[in-house]
């Protein structure tokens, strides 16, 4: 069955559709297969396994349907299926899967760059290189800021997630399940306070003050002149899809330019349309020295980038970046026809129009609910804080208890937060409104019934 809406097609029936006993016989006969093989340490949330995915809908090895609205954790913003992703990775693999960028390039890598240099914040001449994960690309750009400032220290903050490498988990705020065990983890280091709107001691404090209280640190216990960078999420993703107050943002990247530190903004969760700009960083014009990418950026394919200051990338000597998959031919071609459905398509103006439809829905529903603290977000990157009643103490329990009702209803959402007590909402941007709207009553419902 075909539909439309917003005049894009799909290619599934996108309607949920779950029975009472899943998940079924297909899927409970593969959990056994997972056992046996698969390494504990890897969990999944939905214990049920795919069989085919379009738009906002995932069907199931047993028949049924479910609602998405986590996305892969923001990958599938053009959907899980795009026919122009999916004709690119064809055409592309029946040519060559892999040749080593390294050791013989190809256009594709090159074309990426380009694009990316033209979307990526400010008319500065920009370099790119491409990796494979948000964590690698994170840790390559500390590797390019220390570099070319000669400087050792990086300031992260307070609720950060930047990865699950040794450096990653260093500026990763959140112990478990990130870092528990994990460590010695990489030196030079240091976390600085975040600006948090809803948990602030003083609810007046501006963005520009919240900054000036991290900058007061900074000066106090590095000193600006021995930091090589700063990176920050411009809205956090595992944290609690924290979104700091205006001005925030701004101030800290003033300061950094002014002391001859490297600003890095950590996109990899918020860009590519997710928040209804190409990257957050554009809400406020705030332009990064290095911005990290990945997620959005390749329509499910792996594949990362850092996009920097070209004095800045060209400082490292040759052989100083790069890796065997890094810019795989096929992700490259992915990436391609993902950004162009995202032009075509005008999923910023779509991720706009989601979040005017989903924060009137959440913010109706929190009215009466003391258990929901906060509403926040942009675009299609949105959370519900839920809390005890009538107070600001977190509730995991009750997170807990609204995701599990949603599966059992047909809809996937993520939870986050450092506290573990936020639901996430990161619907892929071609979602229909029909759908979201489903989904969100099935939410509403959730946690009217466990609150």
């Amino acid at each position: 069955m075909t539909t439309t809406a917003h005049d894009i097609t799909y290619r599934l029936e996108q309607k949920r559709r779950v029975q009472a006993d899943f998940p079924g016989p297909k899927s409970l006969a593969l959990t056994e297969r997972r056992k046996a093989v698969v390494a504990a340490g890897v969990a999944s949330s939905v214990p049920v396994f795919v069989a085919d995915a379009d738009g906002g809908i995932i069907h199931d090895v047993d028949g049924n349907s479910f609602i998405d609205l986590g996305s892969g954790i923001a990958v599938t913003s053009v959907g899980a299926s795009d026919p122009a992703v999916v004709g690119a990775v064809k055409e592309a693999v029946e040519h060559f899967t892999h040749t080593c960028f390294m050791v013989t390039p190809y256009e594709g890598y090159v074309a990426v760059a380009e694009q990316l240099n033209r979307l990526t914040p400010g008319d500065h001449e920009k370099r790119t290189v491409l990796f494979n994960s948000g964590a690698e690309a994170v840790e390559n750009a500390v590797k390019v800021a220390r570099l070319a400032t000669g400087r050792d220290a990086v300031v992260a903050f307070d609720h950060a997630y930047h990865g699950r490498t040794n450096l990653t988990m260093a500026l990763t705020a959140k112990a478990m399940p990130y870092k528990t065990n994990f460590g010695p983890f990489a030196p030079e280091v240091y976390r600085m306070p975040m600006s948090y709107p809803y948990r602030e001691e003083n609810p007046e404090i501006t963005g520009a003050e919240a900054a000036k209280r991290a900058i007061t640190m900074i000066e106090k216990q590095i000193g600006g002149e021995s930091v090589a960078a700063i990176i920050i999420e411009p809205i956090q993703g595992e944290g609690g899809f924290i979104v700091p107050a205006e001005g925030f943002l701004p101030a800290l990247a003033a300061w950094a330019k002014d002391k001859g530190i490297v600003f890095i903004a950590d996109e990899v969760q918020s860009g590519f349309c997710r928040t209804g700009e190409w990257f957050a960083v554009n809400h406020e014009g705030v332009v990064p020295d290095i911005i990290t990418m990945a997620k959005g950026i390749a329509g499910g394919m792996p594949l990362s980038a850092i996009t920097g200051r070209a004095e800045l990338l060209d400082a490292v000597h040759p052989g100083g970046l790069g890796g065997t998959y890094g810019g795989n031919p096929v992700a490259c071609a992915a990436a391609l026809a993902s950004i162009g459905s995202m032009e075509q398509y005008d999923l910023n103006g779509r991720a706009r129009h989601i979040e005017e439809i989903a924060l009137d829905k959440l913010r109706e529903l929190a009215v009466g609910q003391s258990v929901i603290g906060d509403v926040r977000g942009r675009g299609a990157m949105l959370a519900i804080e839920l809390v005890q009643a009538g107070s600001k103490e977190p509730n995991p329990e009750l997170t807990k208890a609204v995701a599990a009702a949603c599966l059992k209803e047909g809809v996937i959402i993520l939870t986050c937060g450092t506290y573990g007590n936020v639901v996430r909402l990161l619907p892929p941007l071609v979602i229909s409104d029909e759908l979201l709207l489903d989904g969100l009553e099935v939410l509403a419902a959730a946690i009217k019934a466990n609150a």
